[in-house]
């Protein structure tokens, strides 16, 4: 329980003794009614908006990447706006494409991977956002703004950002890889768990071959699709949705997985190690877009306030440890020595939890990962040759 509240209640009680039958003195409050309705299921007191905004709007639709919304930040939006949240969840960028570009899906924000951007502006699915109600922009490091996939910011803010890169339990492979190349190996097969996401995978595959992650050449993209049936055999399963479960439960040893699902692992199995790959990971940022005709834009500048202001946003740093582009955020997780829960259910402080992505390189990625990285671009007409290798691989796994 919250401890404010915890105190209340032993006053109010200790006044109702006091009072006996009698009626209870007017100038007695029994709770602050909006603080104590601002509670979460949790007992965390939600706070303040740091910017009002006026919303009208009764709810507000979400498409987002599957677990990456801290249910905490969502039960506070709701509890201080008095807007009802409807998420619905999705596992690759090419699923959440396909849904809104055939229209009148009634969503209001987005989750899109840079390369997605562009594909989503020139199908004109996407509004230009109003900066002016975007004050909170401020608390992002402005090295995660102003990319090549949306300059200025026309279309999107950050959320978070990652890599793809090599997994593995260190306690069950003997030879661990160090390349792209080396997920070939025989001695892999059936052990493995892949993204479900094409363009990494078959980009993975033609950084192997030497060649550009983001080629458009049908000769090259052929050559990668004979490489990646190779591949098959030793891949057990694709998995977007939570790869790391695969391999905590002992079902595979390694694979290729995201930043956070690496993290969170590896907390729970010191074992499970993050491998850059010789070639160079896979780098990536996933944003808030609005959609062009979003119902509830009024709910969604709210949102997007209200959840990037520090008080909040340090929630994802808690429950997905990708790397984290809110300055503020970290900032007000630093020093702070707030009790919550770790990954495996531990109590810790805010401050521990920070430390311990600040030491980690898969949260904190090296600079020279970094620059030795390769980022997915949007590839034009070729994208249709990467779905039909898509198609073909997945129909064969």
């Amino acid at each position: 329980m919250n401890k404010k509240l915890s105190q209340f209640l032993v006053i109010a009680s200790l006044v109702l003794a006091a009072c006996g039958d009698g009626d209870i003195p007017s100038t007695t409050v029994f709770a602050e009614d909006t603080e104590a309705s601002k509670l979460t299921s949790t007992g965390y007191t939600c706070p303040e908006p740091e910017f009002l905004m006026q919303v009208t709007s009764t709810e507000l639709n979400l498409f987002v990447w599957t677990e990456f919304i801290p249910a905490e930040m969502v039960e506070c939006f709701e509890l201080v706006y008095g807007v009802k949240v409807n998420l619905d969840e999705y596992s690759s960028n090419e699923k959440m494409f396909d849904r809104i570009s055939a229209g009148n899906s009634n969503y209001d924000l987005v989750q899109p991977t840079d390369y997605i951007i562009a594909m989503m502006t020139r199908q004109d699915l996407l509004q230009e956002l109003d900066h002016a109600r975007l004050p909170v922009l401020k608390n992002f490091n402005p090295s995660y703004l102003d990319f090549d996939f949306d300059p200025g910011n026309k279309y999107t803010i950050p959320y978070l950002v990652g890599t793809d890169a090599i997994i593995v339990n260190t306690s069950k492979v003997d030879n661990i890889p160090q390349s792209w190349a080396d997920l070939w190996k025989p001695e892999y097969a059936g052990r493995m768990v892949f993204l479900d996401d094409s363009r990494a995978v078959i980009g993975l595959t033609l950084l192997t071959l030497g060649y550009d992650a983001n080629t458009t050449d049908s000769a090259q993209l052929a050559e990668a699709r004979k490489k990646l049936i190779e591949l098959i055999p030793n891949i057990k399963l694709f998995d977007s949705d939570s790869p790391q479960t695969a391999l905590v439960a002992g079902a595979v040893d390694l694979g290729v997985t995201w930043t956070g699902e690496a993290y969170l692992a590896q907390q729970r199995n010191p074992a499970i190690q993050y491998v850059f790959p010789a070639e160079g990971a896979i780098l990536w940022q996933d944003n808030w877009a609005m959609l062009k005709d979003a119902p509830h834009s009024d709910a969604a500048y709210a949102w997007l306030n209200y959840i990037n202001q520090p008080n909040i946003f340090w929630m994802v740093i808690r429950d997905w440890p990708y790397t984290n582009p809110n300055q503020a955020a970290l900032d007000f997780a630093k020093d702070n020595q707030m009790k919550v829960a770790d990954v495996t259910g531990n109590e810790t402080t805010l401050s521990a939890i920070y430390d311990a992505y600040i030491a980690s390189p898969i949260t904190n990625v090296p600079a020279s990962v970094i620059k030795n990285g390769h980022r997915i671009t949007d590839v034009g007409e070729a994208a249709l040759l990467y779905n039909d290798i898509w198609i073909e691989i997945k129909d064969g796994q």
